[in-house]
């Protein structure tokens, strides 16, 4: 299939060229001339401006759109419902909050446009592993996409196969679901990314525990000196906790067992903080993901070994660099 992709950021170019290595076409366009060029050297169509790209495609012309989160996406969206037409698919596939896909999808099918929100997880890895998705929209549209959706994903691989109904959708299976109409998408992946707020503290917290078990606090026969890139690589073995956030650990802990890279300010992109407000919206009890965004921000005011730790983690799933230190 044929595709425009808009963004060629450290996720938007690397989707690129997974589809392109499937056998797909994609048209590109970015404000960098030189990543459009970089990509065009390996066959993608580049397009110097948004016109140039929807005038490069097909009908229906369908349209990715990989950016920031905020008026940068939300100008490119309104842009480019003033350039597609009826029939045509604009895809979202960045970190969108959920109530603007809503609002979104509908401006656009009063033109005939049709809107998906894709929320994608996988990082700076998913081009090699692939893409787990989450997909808001009509049926029509997210089936017109599946050739795409499924080069994207990872598929099966050698995860464990957990036994289904007959009839389940074979879809999350290999690592993509429609999740239900526009906006669902995001919120799902918004979710998603207010769990990994959860595990990637508590990750954070046992390995500071187990640094400081030598703290002179202690008394002296209750000290220890553990190795903490030999206990993540032991945990990765059979342990209940195994997981890839903790294979990312271990490899952060072994190229850098003190993490002195790091300075420890934790970011947030906007989806703890979303998926926080909806649980208030909903009178759901949130009290890990609630302090695990609140741990980040106080991340700005000082920093412990914890906050480096989610740092390294930040950096190794998705590519993340936090402010250099001084």
């Amino acid at each position: 299939m044929q595709l425009g992709m808009i963004g060629l950021g450290r996720m938007g170019g690397n989707i690129v060229r997974r589809l392109m290595a499937k056998g797909h076409d994609c048209v590109v366009y970015d404000q960098s001339m030189a990543q459009v060029g970089a990509l065009a050297e390996h066959g993608a169509t580049g397009a110097a401006s948004l016109d140039a790209l929807v005038g490069e495609l097909k009908a229906p012309r369908i349209v990715w759109v990989m950016l920031p989160s905020g008026a940068i996406t939300e100008e490119t969206v309104q842009k480019l419902g003033t350039l597609l037409e009826a029939g045509d698919i604009l895809i979202d596939g960045g970190n969108s909050f959920w109530k603007d896909d809503v609002r979104r999808a509908k401006e656009l099918a009063e033109k005939g446009i049709r809107y998906v929100d894709v929320g994608t997880s996988g990082g700076v890895w998913g081009k090699d592993r692939g893409y787990c998705m989450m997909i808001g929209g009509t049926k029509d549209a997210v089936e017109h996409l599946d050739p795409i959706l499924s080069a994207l994903a990872p598929g099966i691989g050698t995860v464990d196969r957990t036994k289904r109904p007959a009839d389940a959708d074979p879809r999350p299976e290999q690592g993509y679901l429609h999740t239900g109409p526009s906006g669902s998408g995001h919120f799902v992946k918004m979710v998603h990314n207010g769990i990994e707020y959860g595990l990637m503290q508590a990750f954070a917290e046992g390995f500071d525990i187990m640094r400081h078990a030598d703290s002179p606090l202690l008394p002296e026969e209750h000290r220890f000196d553990l190795n903490l890139p030999d206990i993540a690589e032991v945990w990765r073995r059979g342990s209940v906790v195994s997981s890839w956030l903790l294979d990312l650990t271990a490899m952060a802990l072994a190229e850098d067992p003190a993490l002195d890279r790091y300075e420890g300010s934790v970011a947030d992109s906007g989806e703890g903080r979303w998926t926080i407000n909806a649980a208030i919206e909903e009178a759901v009890p949130a009290d890990v993901l609630t302090a695990a965004l609140y741990v980040r921000f106080r991340s700005r005011q000082e920093h412990t070994f914890a906050e480096k730790l989610l740092s390294a983690m930040r950096h190794k799933f998705g590519g993340h660099v936090e402010a250099p230190k001084g």
